[in-house]
This record gives structure tokens, C-alpha cells and sequence, in this order.
């Protein structure tokens, strides 16, 4: 009885060190996920500041109101 209660013992020990180990596994790759995740938002993050910087550029080189179409103003007709 003692052999079968140790060789269960020793089967169960080794599931439990097959499931810390895949999920140590799990674990790293997730880390690594969650760094490169991180690092590709921080290059998004520059990158729409950068445009909000220049949308907000052009928005206030042309403050000019567009010129309004009229006879001063239209394009001589083509013959």
C-alpha cells in the first residue's frame, strides 16, 4: 500500500511540476508580449502627437477666409 500511495505521490509531483512549468513558460511569453505591446504603443502615442501637432500647424497657417467666386473673381472662360 505504502509503494502505491508513493508512486502516486511522485506521478502527481511530477503533473505539478509540468503545470508550474508551462505556466512559467506561459508566463515569459506573456512578458515579452506585454513589452513589445508596450513599446509599440509608445511609437503610436509619439506618432499621433506628432500629427495632432501638425494638424493643429496647419490649422492656423490659413486663418484667411477662402475667396468668394464672382465676376471679379472667375476664371476667364476658355474658347
Amino acid at each position: 500500500m505504502w509503494y502505491s500511495f508513493a508512486a502516486m505521490s511522485a506521478t502527481i509531483d511530477a503533473d505539478l511540476v509540468e503545470r508550474m512549468t508551462d505556466l512559467e513558460v506561459r508566463l515569459a511569453f506573456q512578458d515579452q508580449l506585454l513589452r513589445e505591446l508596450d513599446d509599440v504603443l509608445r511609437v503610436l502615442m509619439a506618432r499621433l502627437a506628432t500629427a495632432e501637432k501638425n494638424i493643429e500647424q496647419l490649422r492656423n497657417t490659413d486663418k484667411s477666409p477662402p475667396t468668394p467666386l464672382g465676376p471679379v473673381n472667375e476664371p476667364p472662360p476658355h474658347y
